[in-house]
């Protein structure tokens, strides 16, 4: 699976994840983003991430140049041509996801299509390629060199094979895979997210603050993270798209995103990205 290199589309930080945890396996990585100054900082955010594996003597001074080496970045999409895998990072937009889809297919022959997508339908990415039966869900968890769990999503097309492949895929990038079904927000985040909402609820109506909660969930529930940090953690913006995605594909009232999440995503507070949302960062 090393003979041919692995494509990441999109410099974000989950890109920027996936892609370091892939050339530290091993593997030769095309990262693609439209932009050039995201390339430039993502490839300084994974020197960093390695260097950080560097301090606490998981990986030498060696390992840490190779992995470099094989870490290529590239804002042409044609560049992934010849890529066996690739796996696709951009943001939650349905219509985005979807043009890009239908661009890679067109672009590759055999390469299997896989998306990090937290919520998003994967029979309809699927829907819009020309081997849908080579289209999965493979959905990485933020910090991804740090979180073991791999969410393999198998579409309505989704053959035997391109399953089989991802979860290979996924053990040698040291992951756990968990087979679950194209349902909305998947296993994982149709727990998670909701239960994010419902802690906004709670600051929404002056029940406790933002630490106050954190506080209460990570001494009587034994989270290491508060759900409100956790949130700014992966982005405000990402969980009220999930939100979103739950009430649009269950059309289930409980699923209705808190108006204060929505405020804070409208007025820019997105967390730890942009310095500010339950908690202020520096």
């Amino acid at each position: 699976m090393r003979e041919q290199p692995i494509g990441v589309v999109g410099a974000g930080t989950m890109g920027q994840g996936i892609a370091q945890v892939l050339a530290a396996s091993g593997f030769e990585v095309k990262l693609y983003d439209v932009a050039d100054e995201q390339l430039g900082r993502a490839t300084a955010a994974i020197d960093k991430g390695l260097g950080k594996l560097v301090a606490k003597e998981k990986l030498s001074e060696a390992d840490k140049a190779a992995a470099m080496a094989r870490l290529d970045t590239t804002t042409a999409l044609d560049a992934l041509r010849e890529c066996e895998v690739i796996i696709e990072a951009a943001p939650e937009q349905p219509a985005l996801k979807e043009k890009l889809f239908r661009d890679l297919s067109r672009l590759t022959h055999d390469a299997i299509l896989a998306s990090n997508t937290s919520s998003l339908s994967l029979t309809r990415l699927a829907g819009v390629c020309e081997r849908p039966e080579r289209v999965v869900g493979m959905h990485f968890f933020n910090p991804v060199p740090v979180l073991k769990l791999v969410e393999v999503i198998r579409a309505e097309q989704t053959s035997d094979a391109t399953v089989a492949r991802i979860e290979a895929l996924a053990e040698a990038l040291g992951k756990t895979a968990v087979s679950v079904g194209d349902s909305p927000g998947f296993a994982v985040n149709r727990l998670l997210v909701p239960m994010i909402n419902e802690a906004a609820f709670l600051v929404q109506e002056g029940a406790a603050t933002p630490e106050a909660i954190d506080q209460a969930m990570k001494l009587g529930a034994a989270h290491p993270l508060g759900p409100l940090a956790l949130a700014d953690l992966i982005g405000l913006d990402v969980c009220l798209s999930i939100m979103e995605v739950l009430q649009e594909g269950f059309g289930d009232p409980k699923y209705r995103p808190c108006p204060l999440l929505r405020r804070m995503v409208d007025a820019g507070y997105l967390g730890r990205k942009s310095g500010r949302g339950f908690h202020v960062y520096e």
